[in-house]
């Protein structure tokens, strides 16, 4: 009999299963209310426009581009489109500054794979995107703790890279409404965020999955946007910035994006002919189309329920939670970050919860890259109605009221 392990390679022991991914599976289960997935409502899909566009895209001469190979860059039209687009956030580009990938997670593989040797250092924060950590793991680098606010200096980094067996290589960020925690760095962090990269001469992958879903405050410039300014055009910058139409149009085309300096985006398109040759061609033209005729009303329109949901969630956790729980407060976004009182276990606190109180929730010591956070947890109210979140929350608060500080 076969064994596997003996022939893998080693960053295999680095790879495991996404606590997210397999949490989705209670999202078929009618009488669980689950803040788990971060996934979009699917009954706000643009599915009419959508029908329309690969309608249009097979019919003539669509269906022979649509449905045949392409380039690796992705496709033109999708790509111009695009450019408008981040030009709207301060970035003046061109369609060649810009990568299509199938989806923002292909793009942070392809990132982990260009920038990571063995025992290089990435930056990130302290909780990050567990799907980076997934994607950066497989390409054995260390970790240390980034945060912009703080004065922690560059030879510090630099230090204990050495000591670690490599140099940084990357600093990586959700800057809008991140994810797990929901929060945004303001514009102060950003620039110091961009010296210190100076001073590492290191890369900054700038995660922009919910650029768009801004529903209180006043926006802030992309961190590639103040790299630009800075720097004097987006072929200076030392910034990739990563996008999504996933929480915008259709997580399930799996279209996403790279922005960066030509130099990079040409050594991204090498690792994409490697990888899968390019993005479906029939999905990239539909994408076009739909961008083009609805993305901003389509915007307008998720805008205002999420809005809604997340204040629900917001009202309801003042209502419900027990004393000593601490929550975020996000301008934007699908998350709220929980810091429950020390002592209990978010990881046994969710069996309890599935089981006698119908609630699901993500456990935040997955989104930590040494395995701390235990006591906080990640709750998601973009695809929960407000009155199934206000029954969920108070379920919630009154399992944990009871819980005592030993566990669950």
């Amino acid at each position: 009999m076969m064994t596997w392990d003996a022939v893998l390679a080693t960053r295999a022991k680095r790879m495991s299963a996404s606590e997210i991914r397999e949490l989705l599976k209670l999202l078929d289960q009618p009488d669980i209310i689950s803040f788990a997935g971060g996934i979009p409502d699917p009954a706000l899909f643009p599915s009419e426009a959508f029908k329309e566009a690969y309608g249009t895209v097979l019919s003539g001469e669509g269906a022979s581009s649509g449905l045949q190979y392409s380039v690796s860059e992705g496709n033109v039209r999708l790509r111009t489109w695009l450019a408008g687009e981040m030009a709207k956030l301060g970035i003046d580009c061109t369609p060649d500054n810009i990568l299509i990938t199938s989806g923002s997670q292909q793009a942070l593989d392809f990132i982990g794979k260009l920038f990571l040797s063995a025992g290089d250092t990435a930056l990130v924060g302290w909780p990050t995107y567990l799907g980076a950590l997934q994607a950066f793991n497989a390409y054995e680098p260390n970790y240390d703790r980034l945060d912009p606010m703080t004065n922690r200096s560059a030879g510090d980094y630099r230090t204990a890279a050495i000591a670690a067996g490599g140099s940084v290589k990357f600093a990586y960020l959700s800057p809008d409404f991140a994810n797990p925690t929901g929060e945004t760095l303001d514009e102060a962090g950003r620039t110091r965020l961009l010296s210190l990269a100076d001073e590492l001469e290191c890369a900054v992958i700038e995660d922009g999955a919910y650029q768009s879903l801004r529903y209180d405050g006043e926006p802030v410039p992309p961190v590639l946007a103040l790299d630009c300014k800075r720097s004097g055009g987006i072929e200076n910058t030392r910034t990739l910035y990563c996008g999504s139409f996933s929480k915008t149009l259709s997580p399930g085309l799996r279209l996403g994006w790279v922005c960066g300096a030509k130099d990079v985006i040409s050594r991204l398109v090498l690792l994409k002919q490697a990888g899968d040759l390019h993005s479906s061609s029939l999905n990239q033209e539909a994408m076009a189309h739909v961008a083009e005729t609805v993305f901003e009303a389509q915007v307008g329109k998720i805008r205002k329920t999420y809005r809604e949901r997340r204040d629900a969630m917001l009202t309801a956790l003042e209502n419900h939670m027990p004393s000593g729980t601490r929550w975020t407060r996000p301008e934007g976004g699908m998350f709220v970050w929980v810091e429950l009182p020390d002592g209990i276990d978010a990881a046994a606190l969710l069996k309890t919860a599935v089981e006698e109180a119908k609630v699901a929730f993500v456990p935040g010591k997955a989104f930590f890259a040494d395995g701390s956070g235990t006591n906080t947890l990640r709750l998601s109210f973009s695809a929960t109605p407000p009155e199934k979140i206000t029954e969920g929350i108070s379920r919630l608060g009154e399992m944990l009221a009871k819980t005592d500080k030993c566990g669950v």
